[in-house]
């Protein structure tokens, strides 16, 4: 049974490696490779964040001209994952580290930048001492006042630190709660007086209110007026024979006179003689009172029909109202 992965390989005996044709390609061809981004980068184009570890389908080339000792630098080509713009970055085996190329800002390096500048300030005071006496006399001097003066501070916590070890703070929180508790009593006091004040200010103005009132009660009425009477009354103490009379003359006018109307009366002859035969008093005289009613005026030729009514009328009138 053969071998699934085969490692070692078949070579005749008649062959020749010099025969392989070799394939001419250039140098800096590219290779599509599989890589996770080395650092956080933000597009420049859109602004978009691409987080360390983001992978990516990139394109791979040698440097040209550019090498650190006799190691290549390899340049990356990837793609911002919204706007597709193109970024490049490329290795540094100078600091065995990542370095930003194109199209894209690296974020959080302060502390690398921070690393640089001390290894160049120190790189520099080296450089300085290598050649000049005096500047190592000088640094050291500096090196030793700075070194003092941290010994001192030192010193001043450790003090600080012993003093306090003998503070009870158990006992100063408890004095800081008492005091707070103090206040908010001293508070709530104060609050009810201000209550209690405004309670007795509202029961005088009550009692000012109170008392205002009953004065206003006490004080006598004003007078009434009188009741006026009744419209009819003056009616009821005038005469009544002045009032039939008033109303005669009203309705009809005086005995004496003859109104317009009269003319159209006719008078029957059997009413006349009716009239006369019984025996009764003369036109002249009025009409005579019985105890039940009284009789209806004769008709007289002077006077017309109109005022032979008002008579009756006004019999009825009379015994009505007697």
């Amino acid at each position: 049974m053969s071998e699934r992965k085969v490692l070692n390989k078949y070579y005749p005996p008649d062959f020749d490696p010099s025969k392989i044709p070799k394939l001419k390609l250039p140098k800096d061809r590219q290779y599509v490779v599989r890589l996770m981004a080395p650092f956080n980068m933000r597009c420049k184009t859109c602004g978009e964040y691409i987080y360390k570890g983001k992978k990516f389908n990139a394109r791979k080339e040698t440097v040209q001209n550019e090498a650190y000792l006799g190691l290549p630098i390899f340049r990356f080509y990837i793609k911002c994952t919204r706007c597709l713009a193109e970024i490049t970055f490329k290795t540094d085996p100078e600091n065995t580290d990542y370095s930003m190329e194109h199209g894209a800002t690296r974020n959080f390096q302060a502390e690398k930048l921070l690393e640089e500048e001390e290894k160049r300030v120190q790189k520099e005071r080296e450089d300085e001492e290598l050649n000049n006496p005096m500047k190592v006399l000088e640094n050291r001097t500096k090196d030793s006042k700075l070194e003092m003066e941290v010994l001192e501070n030192l010193q001043e916590l450790k003090d600080l630190n012993q003093r306090q070890a003998h503070v009870d703070f158990e006992a100063m929180l408890r004095q800081h709660r008492l005091s707070d508790e103090e206040r908010q009593q001293q508070q709530q006091e104060e609050d009810e007086r201000e209550t209690a004040a405004l309670v007795e200010e509202a029961r005088k103005r009550r009692l000012l209110e109170d008392s205002d009132s009953e004065e206003d009660t006490a004080a006598p009425a004003p007078p009434r007026l009188a009741a006026r009477p009744n419209p009819t009354a003056i009616l009821e103490e005038a005469p009544k024979a002045k009032r039939k009379a008033e109303s005669w003359d009203r309705s009809i006018g005086t005995l004496g006179s003859r109104p317009p109307l009269s003319g159209l009366v006719v008078v029957k002859k059997t009413d006349l003689g009716r009239s006369t035969g019984q025996g009764q008093a003369s036109p002249t005289q009025g009409p005579v009172k019985t105890g039940k009613a009284a009789d209806p005026v004769p008709w007289t030729p002077g006077t017309s029909s109109l005022s032979q009514l008002g008579a009756y009328s006004d019999s009825e009138d009379s015994s009505g109202s007697n």
